[in-house]
């Protein structure tokens, strides 16, 4: 991988860091124990032999191919039994291109849905649930003579592939399907007396959102579809909107081949009928795609590695991985609520007020920014979401309304009128994190910088002094909470205390002396303090958290902006009730409520409580549960749930707010054996470590980016800290098991206690065994 760029240069931070390492601090020191008060300073000892134990190296066992299939095979997707519904079925994607595997709704058939990511109206006067919502394609039916009896199929992860056989009573079908470059290829082959038909059935193009109310005043529905034969016998199914553009689908059968690609333009009415053909041809046949496919996926999974002892949710955080892949890529669209795999819901469109910030957290530490699309989307889009806010403020200011198309295209209220306003802000957040994760100055140059300035300064037209000499926010909502505070939500006040500390860092970070840092120095210091009761945080000023509320916009500042936090032994009362009496009213949480819970209290370092909690998001007894294929559905498929469910197990295995790594700060006491191998962080740093017996054996860091390296180690004893060619590591010991670490720019450094331990990184064994995901 390309190292990221490294952070401009800043003369006054690096005299402190350099006093802060006191230039040849020791190599070997006490480590802290778990006990340790927060800054608690322990003396630092000389240099000893055990600093100086020569050269090491990672014994990486998952290097070979042989390696990842056998290890992602007991993660894979498996099916004994047809499945009717599409949270139930196997399910394909590129990051454009989508498609779920189900029987056809009361016949003998399966049906292969085809759906893509760019494919959307163009109305926006019929706001972005009818007017620039995403717009279904079409299926694909495969119809076998027989009556189908049994199913036995696999998704391997590994190879992105669906593969297995339908049986019938005629005989057997052999099915491979994958997608790749924004093509669907499956090959099926007959045996006995079978024979496999396929048909395309477009659909209307018109809102999903159908299944729910009806469309609005004045709304009239797109033309109706038309087909034509290419010259080399591809057919195409052409499908013009009223709003301007096309798109088309493009399918040909070779032998027990089919290839099938979707193509979109606007505002062309012409072009996207030109894109499928173009990109059926260069598909040429299902082996030359697979073989691009596949080198793909290889490549794609070892970036980086991470096993750990409870099988069935081992399982599902290698699918979230998978899933993600296959949904998002920088620089396609960002992901609408339903991913690219879209079914009949009320949300069919992009929704900023929680499900886009969700979708993306656990591509981190991964190891995986090549599937940001949230950021290419922001950076793409930034005169959209000028024309976001009111005229009078677009000199200025920028935002985004609750949902919006894949352009960002959503008006945003006033403060003062009760409206949503913070949601651009917490979007900007992920990019933050995107940056953090990758030091990438231009992200940080290009983005966040210029469009958090001015979401941050649509909130200072309407932050007012009270007659208590603090500044004050007029009503704006909460998002989904049904009262809207009289003035000081919670959530904005969070996102405004983040904006400007944020610019004020970056503002630095890019050498940038800017008019407005006075005033958002002076917003730091008189903004009001959040609206807190015996319960601990409201909703906002008199407006207690008093029913129950699936969304945790009112504990922001807890998590994920971490503003209010453990390391802050003055918030631990108010955190735990807070989080307390969320969950104590219980009427209204769905999936992501436990998610949410399950990371606040990996925070607080209580692995035991954070597992109880997610694994309430696995409860088949619970109202909106995981479903089998690892998809969630409210009243319309929801894709952010199960993926912040894997971001709830990273924030288990290694956190890095604050400007601190913490490696394995919350692992269930039941989980003695686990291994992270470039899990990356803050900072950019690649993190490697080994639990075993319920011990830290070893952590091993890499920097990308030359930044300052503070280690939360989870060692006890005495500590070495070697460089990767054998010499001692600057080291200071800052208290509380952290460990200060001068580490240049592509070096790494190895920390253990006492003699050099095993450095192998291998697959844990499995304590915990469960059921393959699907229908086994």
């Amino acid at each position: 991988m390309t190292s990221p760029p490294q952070r401009p240069s800043n003369p006054a931070r690096r005299a402190v860091l350099g006093t802060a390492l006191g230039g040849t601090a020791a190599a070997v020191l006490p480590g802290a124990p778990a006990t340790a008060l927060p800054g608690a300073a322990h003396a630092e000892e000389p240099p000893s032999a055990r600093g100086a134990q020569g050269p090491w190296e990672l014994r990486d066992t998952m290097t070979t191919d042989g390696a990842w299939d056998r290890f992602l095979r007991d993660q894979d997707l498996v099916w004994t039994r047809l499945p009717t519904l599409w949270y139930e079925g196997p399910f394909l994607g590129d990051g454009q291109l989508g498609s779920m595997i189900y029987q056809e709704p009361g016949a003998n058939k399966i049906r292969f849905t085809v759906q893509h990511g760019r494919v959307q109206d163009h109305r926006p006067e019929f706001g972005s649930g009818w007017g620039t919502c995403r717009l279904p394609v079409g299926h694909l039916t495969l119809e076998p003579t027989g009556t189908i009896t049994a199913v036995d199929w696999r998704l391997s992860l590994w190879n992105a592939e669906l593969t297995g056989t339908v049986t019938t009573t005629a005989g057997t079908l052999t099915l491979a399907a994958l997608i790749h470059d924004e093509v669907l290829a499956v090959r099926v082959t007959a045996r006995g007396g079978e024979r496999a038909t396929w048909t395309f059935h477009p659909e209307e193009a018109i809102s999903p959102r159908k299944i729910s109310e009806a469309p609005p005043s004045g709304y009239t529905t797109n033309p109706p579809w038309t087909t034509r034969t290419a010259s080399d016998g591809t057919e195409q199914v052409l499908q013009p909107l009223t709003g301007g553009g096309q798109t088309a689908t493009a399918h040909r059968r070779t032998g027990d081949e089919l290839l099938l690609s979707v193509g979109h333009s606007h505002p062309s009415d012409t072009a996207a009928e030109a894109d499928s053909l173009r990109t059926l041809r260069r598909a040429q046949s299902y082996k030359t795609l697979r073989q691009r496919h596949i080198r793909w996926w290889h490549a794609f999974y070892r970036k980086s590695f991470v096993s750990f002892p409870d099988q069935r949710l081992q399982s599902f955080h290698w699918i979230q991985l998978y899933k993600v892949a296959s949904a998002s890529r920088a620089g396609g669209p960002v992901m609408a609520t339903s991913g690219p795999w879209l079914e009949p819901t009320p949300w069919p469109a992009v929704w900023w007020n929680l499900n886009v910030q969700l979708e993306y957290w656990l591509i981190n530490g991964f190891n995986h920014p090549e599937l940001d699309s949230l950021a290419t989307t922001l950076r793409q889009n930034q005169e959209q979401l000028t024309a976001n806010v009111p005229a009078a403020y677009r000199a200025d200011s920028s935002g985004v309304g609750r949902s919006s198309d894949m352009f960002a295209n959503r008006s945003v209220g006033r403060p003062g009128t009760g409206a949503e306003v913070g949601d651009l802000t917490w979007a900007l957040h992920n990019v933050w994190l995107s940056y953090r994760h990758s030091m990438d100055t231009s992200l940080l140059r290009d983005t966040i910088y210029p469009v958090l300035r001015r979401a941050i300064n649509y909130y200072l037209h309407f932050l007012t002094p009270g007659s208590d000499g603090k500044l004050h926010l007029p009503s704006t909502l909460s998002p989904e909470y049904p009262v809207v505070p009289p003035q000081d939500t919670n959530y904005d006040l969070a996102l405004i205390r983040w904006g400007c500390r944020t610019l004020i860092e970056s503002a630095e970070l890019l050498g940038i002396e800017d008019e407005s840092a006075p005033r958002w120095q002076e917003v730091l210091a008189r903004l009001t303090p959040y609206p807190v009761d015996d319960n601990g945080f409201m909703i906002g000023a008199d407006t207690p958290y008093a029913q129950s509320h699936r969304h945790y916009s009112h504990l922001l500042m807890v998590y994920p902006l971490y503003l209010v936090n453990w390391d802050q032994p003055e918030s631990r009362d108010l955190i735990t009730r807070s989080i307390v009496h969320w969950h104590a009213l219980t009427g209204s949480h769905r999936g992501y409520s436990y998610t949410g819970a399950a990371s606040m209290y990996a925070m607080t370092g209580d692995g035991d409580t954070a597992i109880t909690y997610l694994r309430k998001f696995f409860d088949p007894t619970t109202r909106y549960p995981c479903r089998p294929n690892t998809h969630y559905t409210e009243a319309g498929p929801v894709i952010e749930t199960p993926l912040s469910a894997s971001q709830s197990l990273h924030d288990m295995f290694c956190q890095s707010w604050g400007g601190v790594i913490r490696v394995f700060p919350a692992v269930p006491t039941a989980w003695a054996d686990l291994t992270l191998h470039n899990f990356r962080t803050e900072g950019a740093f690649l993190v490697s470590a080994v639990r075993k017996a319920g011990r830290t054996r070893f952590v091993r860091v890499r920097s990308l980016a030359g930044e300052p390296l503070k280690l939360r180690h989870g060692l006890t004893g005495r500590l070495t800290a070697v460089l990767d060619d054998g010499t001692p590591a600057p080291t200071r010991d800052l208290g509380d098991g952290t460990l200060a670490i001068d580490l240049p720019r592509g070096r790494e450094v190895l920390v253990h206690a006492g003699a050099r331990p095993d450095l192998t990184l291998a697959p844990v064994a499995v304590s915990e065994p469960g059921a393959a995901w699907g229908l086994p």
